[in-house]
């Protein structure tokens, strides 16, 4: 396996992680993490030597791909909060980690 290879694993992964979140699939989410550490640590095993541009271009890829999955986590979270705001009576901010009182 290349290190090219092992990112189009990790892009898979992440595709997989996405379709999993949007349809809030537990298993399915479990196994495309699985499969994505494991190319990750495929990826590892190559350490920090040059890469030429089509892999640098697949890293670049990940990362966007990645920080997708962290907005779709991120939404999710803010959306149990304020449902749990809600089951609780209290109000606020959705995105806000706790209750501020002024004097």
């Amino acid at each position: 396996m290349t290190r090219r290879d092992a990112l189009v694993h990790v892009i898979d992964a992440l595709h997989a992680e996405i379709d999993a979140l949007k349809a809030n699939d537990v298993a399915a989410l479990e196994r495309a993490t699985g499969t994505k550490l494991t190319a990750i640590d495929t990826l590892r095993s190559f350490g920090d030597g040059p890469v030429d541009d089509e892999v640098r271009g697949l890293a670049q890829e990940a990362d966007r791909l990645n920080d997708t999955c962290r907005i779709y986590v991120n939404l999710m979270a803010a959306n149990v909060r304020r449902r749990l705001q809600v089951l609780t009576g209290e109000g606020g901010n959705a995105y806000g980690r706790g209750s501020v009182a002024y004097a």
